[in-house]
């Protein structure tokens, strides 16, 4: 079983245990769409771990399955072999809003809503107050240095730019776990390093794990994990460090 357990990233870096339980667990899952002759196998008999803390950079060729295993882990998507379970997250995400965030990879701003609304409106789901809900969507805008368009509605911008107000989403709500997939694949070099360090940053403290899935070698690098997959498998990790100091900021 792909179970990630701590190991050193340098000798300066000292290693706590975490005895709380595991926040996502996966066990031979595996999910398919469509049926006979257009059936369509994105995951196959994957199992896997997500500790407390974890920081993982999911990686693999393009249709390899890296979106639909954060979609099950995410609770987004139900297994069609196998089990998931979220141990350390008190049962189904569905169940308890707000504890996983996703960032898709996809289109995913609400049109009707400009851009602080769509930040703060899982907040509102979650029962914060307007107030609340608001001032903690603009401070996520204000992090990533698009405060000034918490008025623009989705259709008024960039793919970039929709993008990093998708991330601000997730940050917003303090998440547990963090699923973000391909979270810089519409930015630029400056501005995917900026996403990178207000993700891991926002992510140590609120002492959440961060799982990434990238095609790009510069933000793979920027987390310590590594699990590839091929074909609908997990076909290998890395050993995956825990750390008592906030991850460093360190440019690409």
């Amino acid at each position: 079983m792909t179970t990630l357990s701590p190991s050193a990233r340098s000798s300066t870096t000292s290693i706590i245990e975490d005895d709380r339980p595991v926040l996502v667990s996966c066990q031979r899952v595996s999910h398919s769409y469509g049926r006979g002759h257009a059936l369509v196998v994105a995951v196959r008999e994957v199992t896997c771990e997500v500790e407390p803390r974890a920081r993982i950079a999911l990686t693999g060729p393009s249709g390899s399955g890296k979106s639909t295993l954060l979609h099950l882990m995410a609770g987004l998507e139900e297994p069609t072999a196998g089990r998931v379970g979220w141990p350390g997250l008190g049962g189904h995400p569905l169940m308890h809003p707000g504890r996983v965030g996703v960032v898709f990879q996809g289109p995913s701003l609400l049109p009707g809503l400009n851009a602080v609304e769509n930040v703060s409106f899982p907040l509102h789901l979650a029962g914060v107050s307007d107030q609340e809900a608001t001032q903690r969507g603009v401070d996520a805008l204000r992090r990533l240095g698009i405060d000034d368009l918490a008025g623009a509605l989705p259709q008024e911008l960039s793919g970039g730019q929709a993008q990093r107000i998708a991330v601000a989403r997730v940050l917003a709500a303090r998440p547990a776990l963090i699923l973000a997939d391909e979270p810089t694949g519409q930015l630029d070099h400056g501005a995917a390093a900026l996403v990178m360090d207000v993700l891991l940053q926002a992510a140590d403290e609120l002492d959440a794990a961060v799982v990434v899935s990238t095609h790009d070698p510069a933000v793979a690098s920027r987390l310590p994990g590594r699990w590839w997959m091929r074909d609908g498998h997990l076909e290998g990790t890395d050993r995956q460090a825990r750390f008592d100091t906030p991850t460093e900021a360190v440019r690409p």
